[in-house]
Order: C-alpha cells, then sequence, then structure tokens
C-alpha cells in the first residue's frame, strides 16, 4: 500500500496511556470465550459485556512509549481511514446523504467505549452507540504471528471492515439486522449475523476499490492481502483451528471462502447494490 507521504485522517483519538480496569462478578467471561473472540473482527461488544460486574471503571493515565512497529502501524492506518473518509464520503454523495466519519480510538489492554467496557481479547471492533472504531495495534502481532495474514493492506482491509460496520449503522441496516434477530431461533439470528459480517467485507472491498482507482493507493499483492486476512478470519478455519469440528449453523461472520467471495465482489464492482447480501439467494 502506498502510504508513505498521504494524508493521515485527523479522526483518530490515543487512549493508551490511559489504563482502565473494571471489577467482574458473577463469573465473568470464560477464558475460551474470550480466546475466541480475540480472533474474529466486527464482535458485537454487547456480548463481550454479558457477565461483566457493575463496578464503576477506574482509569488511570501513564505515559505509553509505543514500539517502532506500533508507529508504522499508527501511521498506516491513519491513512487507510483517511482514504475510508475520501471513499465514504462520495459514495454518500451519489447515495444523495452526507457520510459522519467514524472516530478511531487506539486503546491498550482495555478500554471504555459507548457500549461499555472491552478488553484487547475481543479484538477490534466498532460500537454504534458512539459511532467509533476500536482498534489496540497489538492484534495486528496476532493478525501476523496467529493468524498468518500479513502485510499494511491486511492492516488496511482491518480498518475498512470495522468503518464498513459504520456505513452499515448510518443506513440502518444494523438496527434492521439486530430487531429481525430478536425474533427469530439462534440458528437464523447467525446467518443474519453472517450476511451482516459479510456485507462489511464486501464494503471493504468497495473501499479497495476506490482507493485504487481514484487514489492509486494498491500495490501488487495487496488484494491478496487483504483476501488473506478475510481467509484467516473465516469461521471455519477458526473453528479448526481451536481443534474442533465445523459447523456451519454456529458461524456468526462466514466461511474463508465466503468472507473472500465477498470482498472480492465489492472490490471488483465497486457497487453498493453488488454489496446486498440480505438479497442474495446463496451467500
Amino acid at each position: 500500500m502506498r502510504w508513505l507521504g498521504r494524508r493521515q485522517s485527523e479522526n483518530i483519538e490515543d487512549r493508551r496511556g490511559m489504563r482502565v480496569s473494571r471489577g467482574m462478578v458473577g463469573g465473568g467471561i470464560g477464558t475460551l470465550a474470550v480466546v475466541l473472540l480475540a480472533l474474529y473482527f466486527g464482535v458485537d461488544p454487547s456480548v463481550v459485556m454479558q457477565g461483566v460486574g457493575t463496578q464503576s471503571v477506574q482509569t488511570t493515565e501513564e505515559p505509553y512509549a509505543e514500539s517502532p512497529n506500533e508507529a508504522e502501524w499508527r501511521q498506516q492506518i491513519a491513512v487507510a481511514l483517511a482514504e475510508t473518509e475520501n471513499a465514504w464520503n462520495a459514495e454518500f454523495k451519489t447515495l444523495g446523504g452526507d457520510y459522519r466519519e467514524p472516530t478511531l480510538v487506539l486503546f491498550n489492554g482495555a478500554v471504555e467505549s459507548g457500549c461499555g467496557f472491552a478488553q484487547a481479547a475481543v479484538g477490534p471492533f466498532y460500537c454504534p452507540l458512539d459511532e467509533d472504531v476500536y482498534i489496540d495495534l497489538t492484534f495486528f502481532d496476532q493478525l501476523d504471528a496467529q493468524l498468518g495474514a500479513r502485510g499494511d493492506f491486511a492492516r488496511a482491509y482491518v480498518v475498512a471492515h470495522e468503518v464498513g460496520h459504520h456505513v452499515q449503522n448510518l443506513l440502518g441496516i444494523s438496527t434492521r439486522v439486530h430487531e429481525m434477530q430478536q425474533r427469530v431461533g439462534e440458528v437464523e439470528a447467525n446467518q443474519l449475523s453472517v450476511r451482516l459480517e459479510l456485507q462489511a467485507d464486501c464494503y471493504a472491498g468497495l473501499w479497495a476499490h476506490r482507493a485504487d482507482k481514484y487514489a492509486g493507493i494498491l500495490e501488487p499483492g495487496d488484494i491478496e492481502e487483504a483476501l488473506n486476512a478475510a481467509s484467516a478470519v473465516g469461521d471455519d478455519r477458526l473453528q479448526r483451528s481451536a481443534g474442533r469440528g465445523v459447523v456451519p449453523d454456529s458461524f456468526t461472520h462466514g466461511s474463508s471462502e465466503q468472507r473472500q467471495r465477498w470482498f472480492r465482489r465489492g472490490f471488483e464492482t465497486g457497487s453498493v447494490e453488488a454489496c446486498d447480501t440480505f438479497k442474495a439467494a446463496d451467500i
């Protein structure tokens, strides 16, 4: 990704020097659940909040010294966020509306979001209540070492996917889906979640299309990096990595093949309409 010398978004809030802690009562979250959630993008923070106590959050501030890798990653995702702003501001104009740019919050260890208290183990997430994207940069170490998803465009994909959830929120898609999930059983609710996640992948691909066409930031191998990252977080691959059998009815984000296919669809078409996973007979 050609990111050096490009505009970096100003919509970034750095909270890495803030240490946030919160007591847990009633058992809290199981260790296995935390480990599995760490491997997923777009985790609904409300899932992580289940079982967390109601004690007040304690916050302390201290200097934060970022590593050389983190400094580079921070700049890369600031450029990626800026390019999502360019792409979605233009796209919303064609849709006849205005795009509200999200804030990307950097944190370390734990954070208090508009959706509640969350630990870094949940991975990157989007909170619809404050319209912010949250990322602990140490996640990119896991993305590389544990999931084998390397490269600057893999990291850009993470940002673009979470921004895709923001777009869904602005368009009212997320609210409609969550309302439908309350009226159906677990399997059907999971299927709706998969369609929501695959649409966010498609929106990430749409962003890559516009970033290449209008900004020229893509380099050879970038799309392969994004596709590899999408594959790395497929439900089937994660279940196998955890030593479990593959259970499609339990999928909440989609298989590796689905995530790659919908990202590619967004990239090849550059069309919001082509990303309507809810009208697709076969996802």
